[in-house]
């Protein structure tokens, strides 16, 4: 199965989130081992790309649900729980009228 965003061939998993996003995933997720100041810059880049694009959080939602439904459905199998019965108990307290 091929997957194609915007015109181009997604070849892995990864490749398909950042051409769904316009941008890695690293700069959402980091990497392992970055410094505090590697850190720091790449938050300072995310915040500027959000500021810039108000849309791309709900693109970043759509995609981890579209991620998740192919990948993991049970997640968003969701079924309402039983409410517990509640007795009413009527205090009567007093004379009875």
């Amino acid at each position: 199965m091929r997957i194609i965003v915007a015109g181009h061939t997604a070849m892995s998993p990864d490749e398909f989130v950042e051409l769904a996003l316009g941008t890695p995933p690293e700069l959402w997720l980091g990497v392992e081992g970055e410094s505090e100041t590697e850190r720091a810059a790449r938050l300072d880049a995310a915040r500027d790309i959000l500021a810039e694009e108000p849309g791309l959080t709900d693109r970043v939602s759509r995609v981890a649900v579209q991620a998740i439904e192919a990948y993991a459905p049970d997640l968003l199998n969701v079924v309402p729980l039983a409410r517990p019965a509640v007795r009413c108990r009527s205090s009567r307290k007093g004379a009875a009228a």
